[in-house]
């Protein structure tokens, strides 16, 4: 490996947008420093695997089901 071209790794503390902080190593910033986050990957649902619906807007879902119904799906 070679010396003096990796970034700095150290200590941080990441802002949830609930309030609460967690201490996570990172090479943003300086040792100590706080990153405020926008989005919560605790709550939101790209991270959470949250339950996505369907939604049938003017029958469209039911349009493709019955065109390909005998396919063996």
């Amino acid at each position: 490996m070679k010396k003096d071209i990796h970034p700095d790794y150290h200590t941080i503390n990441v802002k949830m947008t609930d309030g609460t902080i967690v201490e996570m190593k990172s090479t943003y910033g300086t040792e100590g420093e706080t990153m405020s986050l926008e989005i919560d990957p605790s709550v939101h649902p790209a991270w959470t695997g949250g339950g996505t619906r369907l939604m049938d807007a003017g029958g469209r879902v039911s349009k493709f089901k019955k065109k390909y119904e005998g396919l063996g799906f």
